[in-house]
């Protein structure tokens, strides 16, 4: 899938709070991201008006959640890309196997990605990252719903096990450990090699998961081994 470049148009940050609650956000965003995805598999680069339209939302709506164009595309193109591969290691486990399997597989499953999907991965990350620094105040992340939505859905076992601080903790913890973020620093700062970084995301994921039970037990946890690498 070829994403073309169309204008590029800034604008100012709005405040948190004026965007919804997390989860409106995220449902909205992901309804403006699928009507991109649906627009572009026609063969064409849509215009803010026609995503605008197909998502039932406003243009300013739409670069509320995508300050650029071009990041839009992006996002909507690596979705295209991924989020079916990703899908299927989550829902390869049923709701009641355990968290750990889980989210092994879709740890791994965000590793296995083509060299097309990681260039656009970096450029959605320096896309981001130039568009300057956030206004105060201003809490809309910039990127990562997939990955959150990914996550939480690994981890849906236990949301009636873990109190909203430990739940959002722990979902903030494994975003750091898999994704752009994490394939960047484990290839370009510490040299390692895909199945080095692979290895190391399910060891992060798995600590964090049994610090998370840990607390939760009040004792120290069990000594089987949580997540089975390969």
């Amino acid at each position: 899938m070829t994403v073309k470049r169309a204008a590029v148009r800034v604008v100012p940050s709005i405040p948190s709070g004026k965007a919804g609650r997390p989860a409106q956000r995220r449902r909205t965003r992901k309804a403006i991201v699928d009507a991109t995805i649906a627009l572009l598999a026609r063969g064409d680069t849509p215009s803010v008006a026609e995503v605008a339209a197909a998502a039932e939302v406003s243009r300013r709506t739409v670069y509320l959640y995508f300050p650029t164009f071009d990041q839009l595309l992006i996002d909507a193109t690596v979705g295209a890309l991924s989020q079916a591969s990703v899908d299927r290691a989550i829902d390869a486990t049923s709701a009641g196997d355990d968290v750990e399997q889980r989210v092994e597989r879709m740890v791994r499953a965000l590793h296995h990605v083509s060299p097309e999907v990681e260039r656009l991965g970096r450029a959605l990350i320096g896309l981001t990252v130039n568009a300057g620094a956030r206004t105060p105040g201003h809490q809309l992340p910039r990127r990562g719903y997939r990955r959150v939505e990914w996550i939480e859905s690994a981890l849906s076992p236990w949301r009636d096990r873990i109190d909203a601080a430990r739940w959002r903790r722990l979902v903030a913890a494994l975003a750091m450990v898999v994704g752009w973020e994490a394939l960047i620093v484990q290839h370009d700062v510490c040299g390692l090699s895909a199945a080095e970084g692979e290895k190391l995301s399910v060891w992060a994921a798995r600590a964090f998961l049994d610090a998370t039970l840990k607390e939760l037990r009040g004792r120290r946890p069990s000594r089987r081994r949580l997540l089975r690498p390969r």
